[in-house]
Formats: structure tokens, C-alpha cells, sequence
């Protein structure tokens, strides 16, 4: 089994990127379809944790459904960030990829390399 983990979404040219270049480099990483088995708030808090970065930068903030919950107001808390990434997972930008080296959003695609150089 992979220790390296790629949390994507296949409709995505960045996150087929990154799985190529993860598969180029001799990696099957494990697999994590947000969008047809989203993740629970407890789930996301920990990858947040895990990269270290504020909630909103992991938000996909040109979705409709980002303006339609007016998450765009700063008074919403990284709770209720995650709460609607939980509810609403097309709101997860990707792909996410975890190593043990570290995690980082991998946009562009190539960023997958500064995890498993």
C-alpha cells in the first residue's frame, strides 16, 4: 500500500496532472474521490492541520455554490468553512496530494514533485 495519498477529483486537468506525475515517478498512490465519497468535517480539519494552511486557501471560490452560502464574508469561521466543504465537496480545490515528506495543494500540477524529490 501507498503512503502517499491524492485527494482527486478526475474531471480536473490539475488533478490528472499530478496523478500522471506521480505514476511517471514510479507511484500508485492511494486514491481518495472526494467528490463520490466526501469527507467529514473531522477528516477535513485534520487535512487542513495537515498542510498548514488557512481553510479559505483550500476553497474553490468561483464554485456557484460558494456564493450562493455567501461564504465569501469574512465572519464565516474555518468551522463553517468546513462544514460547507463537508456538505458541498466541489468546494475542495485539488488535487491535494499527502506524503510523508509533507502536503501541499498541488496547483500547478507540478508542485507534486517538491513532495517526493
Amino acid at each position: 500500500m501507498s503512503d502517499i495519498t491524492i485527494y482527486h477529483n478526475a474531471r480536473c486537468s490539475n488533478s490528472r496532472g499530478a496523478l500522471e506525475i506521480l505514476r511517471q515517478h514510479g507511484i500508485e498512490p492511494v486514491i481518495v474521490d472526494y467528490i463520490k465519497e466526501p469527507l467529514d468535517a473531522a477528516q477535513l480539519t485534520a487535512l487542513v492541520a495537515r498542510l498548514g494552511v488557512p481553510v479559505r486557501d483550500l476553497m474553490r471560490s468561483k464554485e456557484a455554490i460558494y456564493q450562493e452560502l455567501g461564504l465569501a464574508d469574512p465572519a464565516r469561521t474555518d468551522a463553517e468553512l468546513i462544514a460547507a466543504i463537508a456538505a458541498h465537496p466541489q468546494l475542495l480545490n485539488r488535487p491535494i496530494v499527502v506524503t510523508p515528506k509533507g502536503a501541499a495543494l498541488c496547483r500547478p500540477p507540478e508542485r507534486v514533485l517538491e513532495l517526493i524529490a
